[in-house]
């Protein structure tokens, strides 16, 4: 792969807060029939960073950072609390497994029923939603409609469990209320307590990566946080959306993120490189970073390309000759 070129930003990060969607999710995994795999497992996230992890296994809800410590600040059994909820839930996911599976008319095999649910939060202009959705075997099973307060059933097998819950209206005005107030208020406390990670910024560095000089040049940011961003190229001062291939915004281990976004160069000549360029913006920093295809790299590419074409060559060669030795 050719490094055809780079730009690393030496700050750690920007002093701007940028305007973000919060969002607080909840994901819980019920499965039977998986080896070596709890049976139960539940997973918060705030802004996409992980903060509270259950299973059955171990039988206990810890917190995932450290300044998720703080909410026994304000609810000192906090964590006991999420503990007994999570071992309640395993038994309510146990069951309806096993409900699942009389609906599909299974019995033995590997199934998994899985259940996403929480809000999001802008925090410029107040705007929240609510989520919580339903899946059996890695397809949708039932979800609820915040708007119409009704619970939409993709599948027939999911019918009998919407004409049920939709006919709770007490329990749809509970999860109304949890959704658009409940969950909301919590949020805000997760994001107030990890403040100094979830409203921080950081900008990445940005290279350009080509494998030959008929493949697609890779426009790749790595380092950047929040994920509220964008990456795309551009010729001259026009966006393209033409002979480009996105990548999806990916975690790294630090917890910052990359995205990738390539340019389809077979058509383009090497005398209009130089109008390319590749463009990243992060939500509430002004400043873009932009990268340039340079028609020197070409010149260059093909100069280590011819290289790596004649060090083979010698190679061959002499590989030829030292067998030709042999008796």
């Amino acid at each position: 792969m050719f490094l055809v070129d780079k730009l690393i930003n030496v700050s750690d990060s920007c002093s701007v807060c940028p305007t973000v969607l919060h969002s607080l999710k909840y994901f819980f995994t019920g499965s039977s029939g998986v080896p070596n795999f709890p049976e139960y497992v539940s997973v918060g996230l705030v802004d996409d960073v992980q903060t509270d992890y259950y299973d059955s296994i171990t039988q206990r809800a810890v917190p995932k950072q450290d300044w998720m410590e703080k909410v026994t600040g304000y609810l000192p059994n906090y964590w006991d609390r999420e503990t007994q909820r999570c071992q309640n839930d395993q038994q309510v996911f146990k069951a309806n497994i096993d409900i699942a599976k009389r609906r599909f008319n299974q019995t033995g095999g590997v199934h998994i029923v899985q259940v996403m649910y929480g809000c999001e939060w802008d925090d410029e202009t107040g705007v929240t939603n609510g989520f919580n959705q339903h899946g059996y075997d890695g397809e949708d099973f039932v979800a609820f409609d915040l708007k119409t307060k009704t619970w939409i059933a993709p599948t027939p097998q999911a019918v009998i469990t919407k004409h049920k819950w939709d006919g709770l209206p007490g329990r749809t005005e509970g999860l109304k209320n949890y959704l658009t107030q409940i969950c909301v208020d919590w949020l805000k406390k997760y994001v107030n307590y990890g403040r100094s990670t979830l409203l921080r910024t950081e900008l990445p560095s940005v290279s350009l990566l080509q494998k030959t000089p008929s493949s697609p040049v890779t426009c790749h940011a790595s380092g950047f946080y929040p994920n509220k961003i964008m990456l795309f190229w551009r010729r001259d001062e026009e966006e393209l959306h033409e002979d480009i291939d996105h990548g999806e915004i990916l975690h790294n281990h630090d917890g910052t993120f990359q995205k990738s976004v390539d340019l389809d160069v077979s058509s383009v000549k090497p005398e209009d490189w130089g109008r390319y360029s590749c463009v990243f913006q992060l939500s509430g920093v002004e400043k873009d970073i932009v990268t340039k295809l340079d028609p020197k790299f070409m010149s260059f590419i093909l100069i280590v390309l011819c290289w790596i074409i004649s060090l083979f060559i010698i190679l061959l060669l002499f590989s030829l000759i030292q067998s030709s030795r042999v008796i």
